[in-house]
């Protein structure tokens, strides 16, 4: 075992209570995928319309996609009639997880500095 694997080991040990929330965190990652998960809130979108909406490049937004579809927040959908056409849509998990972002959303608009609190900014999931 290396050095760097006993220090993870350490670290990990110590920070125990964390690592729930720290391996969300991991799983959800970056500002990109909560902008498609953001997106997808209300209803299935096809890739064009996730870029619109995001405003995220094509390579970001195929990345994003790639992980979230990996972590089964967001379903990948293709209908094989002419022309082929893939729809993005959340999944359970991806939906469950949208009271704590709600949650996430109210802490930010009353403690992060530039942060609105006003509840149209984003749709509510109640």
């Amino acid at each position: 075992m290396s050095g760097t694997e006993t220090r993870d080991d350490e670290i990990r040990a110590q920070n125990a209570d964390a690592c729930p929330v720290i391996h969300a965190i991991d799983e959800i990652g970056t500002r990109w995928r909560l902008n498609v998960l953001h997106a997808l809130q209300s209803e299935e979108k096809r890739f064009n319309e996730l870029k619109r909406a995001t405003g995220a490049r094509s390579k970001t937004l195929s990345d994003a996609l790639d992980a979230l579809v990996e972590a089964d927040l967001v379903e990948r959908r293709r209908e094989v009639a002419s022309p082929v056409a893939v729809y993005y849509s959340l999944t359970e998990k991806g939906r469950a997880l949208w009271p704590v972002l709600d949650e996430l959303g109210d802490w930010a608009g009353e403690w992060v500095e530039g942060v609105r609190s006003d509840p149209t900014v984003r749709p509510r999931s109640d």
